[in-house]
């Protein structure tokens, strides 16, 4: 999609992507859930949104989403849910440029919601705080939280317990091999490593960590291993979370960007720096 997707006058907000620099489980909970660690790294680069408040209380996704219905969409159930929570009244019309790929592992969807959950407090002046919101948001998604509260963050738990980090800045390398991962696969998988030992942020920051989805990931599509095989001539490949997508980090944009220049056929990518504030939370601060 282009900029045309957005009415004239319309402020329009980053719902960026994220990056997991590791990814590890430590344990399963007695409800079934895995305890994990991981650093999210947010990015300066995502899906666009623009929201367009009503004054009938219907949510309507204007733009939609190919093979997403309008039942599933995170944005629609985030905008029910907060109406819902805030008895509002008002409604809205929900535009989405789509630029981060399902299922890639990036938070794409993730991050949109938490994005209609930050604007729209604001739009239909529910009032609620951050922390309100990012409780708001765990209903819809592990990762919600993170990207509704804004900052690069550790995360323990099933994710949602964050605590901000100040990362050294860098560009990241980001390619999206063609194909779509299961991720109740990655996570049956037997070869999956499921009792690792916690980590601390000092521990990650000395030695460094793993993605324990990634050998599992290697295994079962082809296509992830041989993107990181191609990416390793270049800088250390990694994937983040559980989909498709795998990185690198350089210290400057050009070289981030000569790798995507080189690309073979059959991969796309993007550069992107990694932040340590959303770049939502200026854009907020300007247009609303």
């Amino acid at each position: 999609m282009g900029e045309s997707v957005f009415p004239p006058g319309l402020p329009v907000f980053t719902a960026p992507a994220k990056l997991n620099l590791f990814l590890h489980i430590t344990g399963r909970r007695a409800d079934g859930y895995h305890e994990l660690q991981t650093l999210f790294q947010l990015l300066d680069f995502g899906d666009r949104l623009a929201f367009e408040v009503t004054a009938d209380s219907g949510i309507h996704r204007v733009t939609g989403l190919p093979g997403v219905e309008v039942s599933e969409d995170l944005v629609v159930r985030a905008a029910h849910l907060l109406q819902a929570a805030c008895h509002c009244r008002e409604g809205c019309r929900i535009y989405i440029d789509k630029r981060l790929p399902l299922g890639g592992g990036l938070g794409g969807g993730s991050s949109d919601a938490a994005t209609a959950l930050r604007v729209l407090n604001h739009q239909w002046q529910c009032g609620l705080g951050v922390d309100e919101l990012a409780e708001l948001g765990r209903q819809l998604g592990a990762d919600v939280p993170v990207f509704v509260r804004g900052y690069s963050a550790w995360g323990e738990g099933i994710g949602e317990e964050l605590e901000p980090v100040e990362l050294a800045s860098r560009y990241f390398a980001v390619l999206r091999p063609e194909v779509a991962v299961s991720t109740a696969r990655l996570f049956s998988s037997s070869q999956l490593t499921r009792d690792l030992q916690r980590i601390t942020i000092r521990d990650f920051l000395a030695t460094g960590g793993e993605n324990v989805f990634e050998p599992v990931a290697r295994s079962l599509y082809p296509e992830i291993d041989k993107a990181m095989n191609w990416l390793d001539n270049f800088a250390r490949s990694r994937l983040t979370g559980t989909g498709s997508c795998v990185f690198a980090e350089f210290e400057t944009r050009n070289t981030a960007q000569a790798v995507i220049d080189a690309l073979p056929a059959g991969l796309v990518g993007f550069v992107a720096k990694g932040v340590n504030r959303s770049p939502l939370l200026s854009e907020m601060g300007k247009s609303l």
